[in-house]
């Protein structure tokens, strides 16, 4: 939201339905939305049944107006945090005679840890159920909001640091993926840490590995360190969204 990302039309099309106006808070499960889940959003509808839904959007951020042309890449407004949403992120979302349909799957549902046999994106895109949105190292436990903000790694730590801190910020995960945090020195492996999650969630910041103070090898560190989240169960859980038409 700070970086001001724009949001763009996917496809030619008239705007059928918008909203605006609705803050960029996150929502809780004590939140009263009134049934305006998608927050600030529009809808294009590009024809012969097809339309796509864009959610979340930041409050004051729309350059459209209702039943106005846009072309493909148009801006639309901005990416923001309204409605049903604990970060921000743009919900889209793409109908064919108002059913939903998976850009990545159109034909029929993939299986997990396959590739789909066709996409309806121009330029296919890889898809990524899950996976690192960032990993660094700290000398002490960061917090969420840095992490959140991206200003929570450090490119190098003094010797004498109090702790060597490895954490990782995760997307899509599933219960029964497994997280395995490695830290390697010039001689071998340093530390290892595997952590089986036990539920789905948007974003995760595990408990991070931490080496004490004046830990035996710490000076031998050159922070070679890495994440990686392994999937071991199905995906078959699905996230609730915003996929109710908008007028």
């Amino acid at each position: 939201m700070r970086a001001r990302v724009t949001v763009r039309a996917a496809a030619p099309g008239r705007v059928t339905g918008l909203r605006d106006g609705m803050a960029d808070t996150p929502w809780t499960p004590e939140t009263n939305l009134g049934g305006k889940d998608c927050g600030n959003g529009l809808v294009i509808d590009h024809g012969h049944g097809w339309e796509t839904q864009y959610c979340h959007m930041a409050r004051g951020s729309l350059m459209v107006r209702k039943g106005q042309q846009v072309d493909t890449g148009a801006p639309l407004g901005r990416v923001g945090m309204s409605g049903r949403s604990q970060f921000p992120h743009l919900h889209l979302s793409l109908r064919h005679d108002g059913q939903v349909v998976d850009p990545f799957a159109p034909d029929t549902p993939a299986t997990c840890g396959t590739e789909p046999a066709a996409q309806l994106w121009v330029d296919p895109l890889p898809y990524q159920p899950g996976g690192i949105i960032s990993t660094g190292f700290l000398d002490a436990l960061p917090g969420y909001s840095d992490i959140k903000a991206g200003t929570a790694a450090r490119p190098a730590l003094p010797a004498d640091s109090p702790a060597l801190v490895l954490w990782a910020h995760l997307f899509g995960v599933r219960a029964g993926d497994r997280l395995t945090l490695v830290v390697h020195a010039p001689d071998g492996t340093f530390s290892r840490q595997d952590i089986t999650l036990d539920r789905p969630q948007a974003q995760l910041f595990p408990r991070p590995w931490q080496a004490p103070a004046r830990a035996p090898r710490a000076r031998s560190l050159h922070g070679a360190g890495h994440s990686d989240p392994r999937r071991e169960s199905p995906v078959t859980d699905h996230l609730a969204g915003s996929d109710h038409p908008l007028t």
